[in-house]
């Protein structure tokens, strides 16, 4: 499977959030680099799907508690719907229904387009708010897991829509390798960035995407769900330390070393590049 098209466009230098920390191995990589994810999963493969229906059954009745304070919540202090759906693109590009209880005013979009949130976002409630922090929101997402949509660890899954207005298989490199495993209710990426707001912060989160894609374990995945559940109360830098989670050196490391070929201005002969 192909990283990127035959001419994809070239990323500019993004200007740098401030509260953003450069990221040079990376941000010098253009857009048309071409990678390749070994994957080798033996019986980790089946063991990851049984071990994903028995914790989502596991965690279903707490959940399905949680879910009904929240839907309680929502719908006195919001008018519309409690859980919405959303199509999302999953394993192998095939596109799925993602569960969620409402956190943002109704339709809002219709007025402020596709867009990613953003701090201070004035579309996301009260009541979002805190259902955002403390990730209730994505609890019927284990629904998605039980019906196979999805694990519960992976890349965060993403609308057909935003990847088409944004760009994003074009602009940032690798990003088709993240959809050769089942989307995941976390992952490696949401425990230690941000949310996504811009391409370039779709350019680190899929560094670190594609290192769980050619990492992933049992004993990692375990690793993740522990840290998502100390997320609301713990910073990124907590997290890797508490469940040995690897650090940006090591997931850029990894990175540049799936780069196989970075394609010339004339687009024409690739220049090989050490794997």
């Amino acid at each position: 499977m192909s990283a990127v098209p035959t001419h994809p466009p070239t990323l500019p230098t993004p200007a740098q959030s401030p509260e953003r920390e450069p990221w040079p191995e990376i941000d010098c990589l253009p857009s048309d680099a071409v990678l390749e994810i070994p994957m080798n999963l033996g019986w980790y493969a089946a063991a990851k799907i049984v071990f994903d229906y028995a914790a989502a059954l596991a965690m279903l009745p707490l959940a399905l508690v949680l879910m009904a304070f929240a839907a309680i919540a929502v719908k006195i202090t919001s008018p519309g719907p409690v859980f919405y759906t959303q199509t999302r693109v999953g394993l192998n590009g095939r596109k799925y229904k993602i569960i969620k209880i409402r956190s943002m005013r109704l339709n809002c979009e219709a007025s402020s387009g596709i867009q990613w949130s953003q701090k201070g976002d004035t579309r996301i409630t009260a009541v979002g708010k805190f259902l955002r922090a403390t990730h209730i929101d994505e609890l019927p997402q284990l629904f998605n897991v039980l019906l196979g949509h999805m694990s519960l660890v992976g890349p965060r899954p993403e609308r057909p829509e935003v990847i088409q207005a944004k760009g994003l298989n074009q602009l940032v490199p690798g990003y088709r390798h993240r959809l050769r495993v089942k989307p995941g209710v976390t992952g490696l990426a949401q425990c230690q960035l941000p949310a996504d707001s811009d391409v370039t912060s779709v350019r680190y989160k899929v560094v670190y995407d594609l290192y769980y894609v050619e990492n992933q374990s049992l004993f990692l995945d375990l690793r993740l769900i522990a840290a998502t559940l100390c997320k609301a109360g713990a910073s990124p830098n907590v997290l890797r330390r508490l469940f040995f989670l690897p650090n940006r050196d090591a997931v850029a490391a990894g990175f540049v070393a799936n780069v196989v070929s970075i394609p010339d201005d004339s687009g024409t002969m690739p220049a090989l590049m050490p794997a």
